[in-house]
This record gives structure tokens, C-alpha cells and sequence, in this order.
């Protein structure tokens, strides 16, 4: 059997008969989970959605009671806007900060935006 099939076999498992798969390949050849998981990686996006998230989704779901302190963070976050779009977008959030940031980029933006009494979501 060549490992092309043995993927396509895998691909075709359900996720408890996966599951079986990956417990009995830690017996067979004395590997950790961890390193299991790195070979079923290839079997499909069951495995890959354990992976640990990469980019996020930054949305501003409440400007706060301070709306000058919630437009100048956005301001300060998106500089790109005027002041008449952040105003907008802090009064009808929510509003898509940015729709794909790394997760240090995405932390510091939701810092900034807290820190100016608004409420964020990371997604």
C-alpha cells in the first residue's frame, strides 16, 4: 500500500474511528499525542482545527461611555480612518477593526481599544 492510499483511507475515517487510529499508532511505535498529531495533520481538517489559531478577526462590539476616548483608540489603531468613519463606527458598532491580524497585533489593538473603555472581540 502506498502512503498516497493510506491517506486517502484516512481521509475517509470517521472522527472516533481517527481517534482509535491515533491512540493505536501512540501504542504501536511509543509516541506522545503531540507527535501523532503531526503525522495526522495530513488526514483532514478534523486534526488541523486543534492546531493553535494563527490570525484573528479584531471586532469592536461597544464603543463605551466615553465615545472621544473610543474614536481616538480607534483612530490611534486604524489610521486610515477620518475621524467622521470612526466616529460612525464607534456609534453603530460593531465594526471590523482589522480581519486578519497575528495574534500579537490582535492582542495590542484589543488593549488599546479596552484601555479606551470599548469592548473587542477576537475571532
Amino acid at each position: 500500500m502506498t502512503p498516497r492510499a493510506i491517506l486517502e483511507e484516512i481521509k475517509g475515517l470517521k472522527v472516533t474511528e481517527l481517534a482509535e487510529l491515533v491512540k493505536a499508532i501512540e501504542v504501536e511505535f511509543n509516541v506522545s499525542a503531540a507527535a501523532a498529531v503531526g503525522v495526522a495533520v495530513a488526514a483532514g481538517p478534523v486534526v488541523a482545527a486543534a492546531a493553535e489559531k494563527t490570525e484573528f478577526k479584531v471586532t469592536l462590539k461597544a464603543g463605551g461611555a466615553e465615545a472621544l476616548k473610543a474614536i481616538k483608540a480607534l483612530r490611534a489603531v486604524c489610521p486610515d480612518l477620518g475621524l467622521k468613519e470612526a466616529k460612525d463606527a464607534v456609534t453603530s458598532a460593531p465594526f471590523v477593526v482589522r480581519e486578519s491580524a497575528n495574534k500579537e497585533d490582535a492582542e495590542k489593538i484589543k488593549k488599546t481599544l479596552e484601555e479606551a473603555g470599548c469592548t473587542v472581540e477576537l475571532s
